[in-house]
């Protein structure tokens, strides 16, 4: 079963720049999809070593996070830093 979701532009160009690296790496074609399953299978990975779990977990615990809604909000506003042609 497939599922879409949204992505702000900024997140599914890093998607697609990091699919195209791990192209690179493997000399093999790697989909947005693959990708995503490769940062999650990292992810965990990474987060099965117990120090590597821990300072994550106080690194989040201390973070001040936004809201979703405002996480959706400044992804959705125009980057200062991109300038239009």
């Amino acid at each position: 079963m497939t599922k879409t979701i949204n992505l702000p532009a900024v997140i599914y160009e890093d998607l697609a720049s990091i699919s195209e690296e791990l192209s690179s790496i493997s000399r093999k074609p790697f989909s947005p999809a693959m990708t995503v399953s490769m940062l999650i299978a990292v992810y965990r990975a990474h987060l099965n070593d117990p120090c590597a779990r821990d300072a994550f977990r106080q690194k989040i615990a201390t973070e001040d996070f936004m809201s979703p809604e405002e996480f959706e909000k400044t992804w959705d506003a125009p980057s200062p830093r991109k300038k239009k042609k």
